[in-house]
């Protein structure tokens, strides 16, 4: 036996070699012959993983990091918790995949999540369950909204993402593959730094309603009232970008007054991630849609829902999205995770830890190379450009994420072009990890800028 097939404890990083190593470059060689160029993140991360633990990953080679990407946060409890584990195993001898039919695991499941709904919500709310990808959640939105309303249009914001499927995407606004979608619009969003008025908060508060509310007012053949207003309530792809209050306020004030159904994406901010439940309850909000999927079975099992009002309950079947819709080991790792947020403190956890990522990035305030730090519980981004031209730096944090993955943090890129360094960590990652990480990406981040001067 080697070492590899009884691998030690994963405690700490340590990388031992030139990444990639022999063992991982055998997997990526391969990979690359497979797979198209169009496959993500991993392409940057030059790393082939055997196995994890927590908040902590193995390469082939013996190399431990850091995951603080977690599966673009689909992990949210990390790698192998062993409850979650456990509740799996103990279904897989029982029923794995059960379409719609009525099962004690999805009992158990659906019980649990209308529970964490603010109390007000859970009488009203209905669940439909969708294929296993957020997309498919995000067009079942959108299918039940142009049905209850008898509208087909759709307002987006500028700097979202809402996945891969055709119309999903098309809520991104047009994207290299794929045009806008005819009746979407996309008025500008929250983020300050980017808004029409200029850098000025104030004028920005003011300005990205006032359009809006202008876009939903100026009806006529061509823009009729749409059939819903989808808002993400923190931009992660688009560069880990928290709405501003009021702003979040006027839009569902608008929506309400124009009885425009408001469905809010919860894909990457729900079960948690921002320190509640759904990050709508930290805005004072109720949506008419939730939509909800990557870290709803806390372990990477895929599943994805939509909760509504059920006011808008008027399809009829079949209105089904996908044949993957009834993962029973999704709906008994799920049920288990929110036992252990809750017996945990988890949610506790998250803005304990997301108040330590401030204070611990809160040097970079004053980082020539660093135009924003910006997060909200365990989200957070470090947006990077050129101090001379002010133009987006994608190269220097495709260097700050290659000289972390060599110290042993793995983390994402995003926002425009790539310039924005993301960190998504488990909800349970511990203080001296997030310690560790965050001594990791300011080291790695100094040698890049030294480079780049």
């Amino acid at each position: 036996m080697t070492a590899l097939e009884h691998p030690a404890p994963l405690t700490g990083p340590a990388v031992r070699c030139d990444l990639p190593g022999p063992r991982s470059a055998e997997y990526l060689a391969r990979q690359d012959r497979r797979e198209p160029n169009s496959r993500g993140g991993p392409r940057r991360l030059p790393i082939a993983i055997t196995d994890g633990s927590g908040s902590f990953v193995r390469d082939a080679d013996g190399n431990v990091f850091v995951d603080f990407l977690a599966g673009e946060g689909v992990l949210s409890l990390g790698h192998n918790h062993p409850e979650l584990v456990a509740a799996m195993t103990a279904q897989l001898g029982k029923l794995t995949h059960a379409l719609d039919f009525a099962t004690p695991a999805k009992d158990e499941f659906s019980e649990a999540q209308l529970a964490m709904l603010p109390e007000a919500l859970r009488p009203r709310m209905k669940l439909h369950f969708c294929g296993p990808a957020g997309t498919t959640a995000v067009e079942a939105a959108l299918k039940l909204c142009k049905t209850a309303t008898g509208r087909g249009g759709v307002v987006s914001f500028q700097g979202r993402f809402h996945r891969g499927a055709h119309a999903a995407l098309g809520l991104s606004g047009p994207r290299p593959g794929a045009g806008a979608l005819p009746a979407v619009r996309y008025p500008p969003y929250s983020s300050c730094p980017r808004c029409p008025a200029g850098p000025d908060p104030d004028a920005c508060a003011a300005t990205c309603p006032d359009l809006l509310e202008r876009s939903l007012h100026d009806l006529d053949a061509d823009h009729p009232l749409p059939g819903a207003v989808v808002l993400e309530l923190v931009q992660g792809e688009g560069g880990v970008v928290p709405a501003r209050a009021d702003f979040v306020h006027r839009v569902r004030e608008l929506t309400r007054e124009l009885d425009i159904p408001l469905i809010v994406d919860e894909l990457r901010t729900g079960c948690g991630r921002t320190g509640t439940w759904f990050a709508f309850e930290r805005y004072g909000i109720e949506p008419d849609v939730i939509v909800a999927s990557q870290a709803l079975s806390g372990i990477g099992s895929p599943v994805s829902l939509i909760i509504y009002d059920e006011r808008l309950d008027d399809w009829v079947p079949p209105p089904r999205l996908g044949a993957f819709r009834g993962n029973q080991l999704a709906f008994a790792a799920g049920a288990r995770a929110i036992e252990v947020v809750n017996r945990d403190g988890l949610l506790d956890n998250v803005v304990e830890r997301g108040d330590q990522f401030e204070q611990l990035l809160s040097p970079l305030a004053s980082h020539p190379w660093v135009t924003d730090v910006r997060g909200t519980g365990l989200m957070w981004g470090i947006e990077l450009a050129d101090p001379r031209t002010g133009a987006p730096a994608p190269e220097l944090a495709l260097a700050v994420q290659n000289h972390a993955l060599r110290r042993g943090l793995i983390v994402e890129l995003g926002g425009r072009g790539d310039s924005v360094v993301r960190l998504l960590p488990p909800l349970n990652v511990a203080a001296d990890v997030v310690r560790t990480a965050a001594g990791i990406l300011l080291a790695a981040l100094d040698t890049a800028t030294r480079a780049a001067r």
